[in-house]
């Protein structure tokens, strides 16, 4: 759903798998999951095959109202789009071990939210705020039908965009939330709107974990997410850049998933606690164009679990419709 160490969420989720998809999904008969497996021997699958530089850049527009908003990009920009979201609590370098394997076809761009990474923390807080940053990246971008990447919360500011827009290539829709027990729910949320701070940036990064956990991630991947998400507060000390007043906000109203035109891809962990088997299957009955896939060995933050497995599940969506 969101990743560090307590401090604030709204709606976030992961996971992943392998093999090529089925194309084409007919709606209330969506295709049985496809199951992917985790890879035993790291970089079977091209992940991070060669390291691409991000460009970091800060930009405003007339819609955002003075706010400025981070954004990585990667690989040429006169290609197709591919915009990347992150979960609640989470921020754009939750993407850097993949955003390199995308770049070798698309402008990978992956977005900060306002409130969370390097975008500004505004003082106010603005229902649909998050909506309105997505819609402000692609103006910016001048981004014709580009395709979209989003986990959890992210997932979610995807679904509603799809919703609202049609005017995508194609959505993949990462452990977007439905099926969980409310107890789970409520205990991530109080989790991440729990404000802490480090005497030293040492101490926050060594704190710095994972919501919900992740057990299967590699301790140097949590270090250098980590790493770009902590920062130093007003006192000197030092907390996760986040604000976790935005996930005390009552939740928007669901969109309507019939509305959603492009072909969407819907991938869960196999041991996800936040996205039920069920859960997935009512999202892609409802989704004309949906299929499922489904990450093993992983959770809500499938893509830090299983990297090469969930680019498997994910790349040949790509190639398909990207």
């Amino acid at each position: 759903m969101i990743g560090a160490s307590p401090r604030g969420m709204q709606r976030n989720l992961r996971h992943f798998g392998t093999g090529r998809p089925k194309s084409g999904v007919s709606r209330g008969h969506p295709l049985p999951a496809r199951r992917i497996r985790p890879f035993a021997r790291p970089g079977a699958h091209g992940y991070a095959a060669r390291p691409v530089t991000a460009r970091s850049e800060r930009f405003t527009t007339p819609s955002l109202g003075g706010v400025f908003l981070h954004a990585l990009h990667r690989g040429e920009a006169s290609r197709h789009p591919l915009v990347l979201l992150h979960g609640g609590g989470a921020n754009a370098h939750w993407w850097d071990h993949l955003a390199p394997a995308f770049a070798e076809r698309f402008h990978v761009v992956a977005l900060d939210f306002r409130g969370h990474g390097d975008s500004d923390h505004p003082a106010s807080l603005s229902p649909g705020g998050f909506a309105r940053d997505l819609e402000a990246l692609l103006q910016h971008l001048g981004a014709h039908e580009p395709v979209l990447m989003g986990h959890s919360m992210g997932g979610h500011i995807a679904l509603d965009h799809a919703a609202r827009s049609g005017q995508l290539r194609a959505l993949v829709a990462i452990e977007i939330v439905r099926g969980a027990p409310s107890r789970e729910r409520r205990a991530m949320r109080l989790a991440l709107a729990a404000r802490r701070s480090y005497r030293t940036r040492e101490d926050a990064i060594a704190r710095y974990r994972f919501l919900p956990p992740a057990p299967h991630a590699s301790e140097s991947l949590r270090a250098s997410i980590a790493a770009h998400s902590v920062g130093q507060e007003q006192g000197g000390r030092f907390g996760f850049k986040f604000d976790p007043r935005w996930f005390g906000l009552p939740p928007s109203q669901p969109p309507p998933l019939g509305a959603v035109r492009c072909p969407t891809l819907i991938v869960r962990g196999a041991e996800s606690p936040l996205l039920s088997a069920e859960g997935a299957a009512a999202f892609a009955a409802e989704i004309p164009a949906a299929r499922i896939a489904v990450v093993e060995a992983a959770g809500h933050n499938l893509h830090l679990e299983q990297p090469e497995a969930f680019l498997a599940a994910v790349q040949p969506f790509l190639l398909e419709h990207g």
